[in-house]
């Protein structure tokens, strides 16, 4: 091995350890802007080692690429908090479309001369990169409603999607015993194209936060596989982190929700939330933004729990802002945060960092729970499934086992709603009707600064 090749190792070496440190920084709210930084630094140092590599024939095109990826990353990257979901799905869509034309680009030019293994491990990376990267545009539609968020089915869609993961599998096999064939190689990349598609779009936009974990999975592993086919050592370690992650990370989601992870990977999480089993009925008692500042005002503790409410509203700086008036009156102050509220892991985090609200101000609903019974006033904000009583009382329910901040729990529960719908997932929530609840309409942002203007006047 020469210098520079000793060189590059220790560069791409140096990359695997920052992104090892990143993810671990990543574990709490107080370490992840650090964990993001030694992450970026990381994939720096990836760049500048693969730029050193003397296999590169040509900086032209490597200069096209940094060009056009920065004209397209830079006003990604400015996109508002609220939209980081959507965002966080086309780069999803981006890094998965990179490792299938990666590997498209192999085959293409060494055709059936990589052997054995690379010929498996290229398979591997363009099926997962081909489905990820339709799946995670049409989940990033979704979420910005330029397609309806409800579950999209039709009759035969299960056996269309099994037939469709075993023609995949198939025309990947057949390749595999026929390399030379680049007919079944296409087929398999445009099966993977269609499959991506009917992967998501039974699943309704309330449950995206898994949907988003997996993609994320599928991507890593995609680019892993890439690794080996270029064999390059930090695209393996990196895209093994990410993948593996990712993969736990849906894991601990779908317990979260009580869901199957099996149900996920075929695409069927969700498809059912469209009906109502819960048994709720009787009338939302209606109260107005002053009656809401006086309990505010004069309660001991006060617990604001966070939906995609928030997110849609662009609420977060008035929920900080209320929370700040409120301790300045010496009232106990917490946001109460589920695993699966909002529209990606850790979306309700993002909002309210973003606003400012102190880390040390977040519990999560294991935390919180046991102070339910001592909270004076419980602040729903635009959540529905993640406060729903019938997830722990109505055994029929959809969402049965599913665990919940206990906000009924509380003395007095206020839900910031805008209107009497039952939101994404189509369930109704018996929390809206007990006694103990009142109901204040509007877009929450607006409700919020009344609630703001109601306490200062107190």
């Amino acid at each position: 091995m020469s210098y520079l090749t000793y060189v590059i190792e220790a560069i791409y070496l140096t990359a695997s350890i920052l992104f090892i440190l990143g993810l671990k920084g990543l574990s709490h709210p107080d370490t992840a802007r650090r964990g993001m930084i030694l992450a970026a630094l990381g994939m720096a140092a990836a760049v500048i080692g693969t730029l050193f590599n003397p296999q590169v024939v040509s900086y032209q095109w490597i200069l096209i690429g940094l060009v056009a990826g920065s004209a397209i990353g830079v006003p990604m990257a400015r996109v508002a908090m609220t939209a980081m979901p959507q965002r966080t799905a086309l780069s999803h869509a981006f890094g998965a479309l990179a490792a299938s034309l990666v590997g498209v680009a192999e085959y293409v030019i060494h055709g059936s001369h990589l052997g054995g293994f690379k010929m498996g491990a290229l398979g591997f990376e363009v099926m997962l990169g081909s489905l990820t990267t339709t799946g995670s545009i049409i989940a990033a539609l979704k979420l910005q409603e330029w397609m309806r968020g409800t579950p999209i089915q039709f009759k035969g869609q299960n056996f269309v999607n099994l037939l469709l993961a075993l023609s995949i599998v198939g025309f990947f096999i057949a390749w595999l015993i026929k390399p030379e064939m680049p007919l079944l190689f296409f087929a398999m990349v445009g099966c993977g194209l269609v499959f991506g598609v009917l992967l998501v779009i039974p699943i309704g936009a309330a449950d995206m936060p898994v949907v988003m974990s997996l993609l994320n999975s599928y991507a890593g592993l995609a680019s892993a596989a890439t690794g080996f086919v270029l064999s390059n050592n930090v695209l393996i370690i990196a895209g093994t982190l990410d993948g593996f992650s990712g993969f736990i990370l849906s894991i601990l989601m779908c317990r979260a929700m009580n869901r199957s992870i099996t149900n996920v990977l075929f695409g069927g999480f969700g498809a059912v939330v469209a009906q109502d089993t819960t048994a709720a009925g009787g009338v939302m008692r209606e109260v107005s933004a002053d009656d809401v500042a006086v309990q505010l005002a004069y309660a001991n503790r006060v617990v604001f729990i966070p939906g995609y409410g928030l997110a849609t509203a662009q609420a977060q700086h008035a929920v900080r802002e209320l929370g700040d008036i409120l301790e300045e009156r010496g009232v106990a102050v917490k946001y109460a945060i589920h695993p699966v509220a909002g529209r990606m892991p850790g979306h309700m985090n993002v909002l309210l960092a973003e606003a400012n609200v102190p880390y040390s101000s977040l519990y999560e609903m294991e935390q919180i729970n046991p102070e339910m019974p001592s909270t004076d006033v419980v602040v729903v904000i635009g959540a529905n499934d993640v406060v729903n009583p019938d997830a722990r009382d109505n055994p029929k329910s959809l969402i049965a086992g599913m665990p919940i901040i206990e906000a009924d729990r509380a003395r007095s529960v206020v839900v910031l709603k805008r209107g009497k719908g039952k939101g994404f997932s189509g369930l109704e929530n018996p929390l809206f009707f007990k006694a103990v609840t009142g109901m204040l309409y509007g877009d929450a942002k607006s409700s919020l600064t009344s609630l703001v203007q109601a306490v200062q006047k107190l």
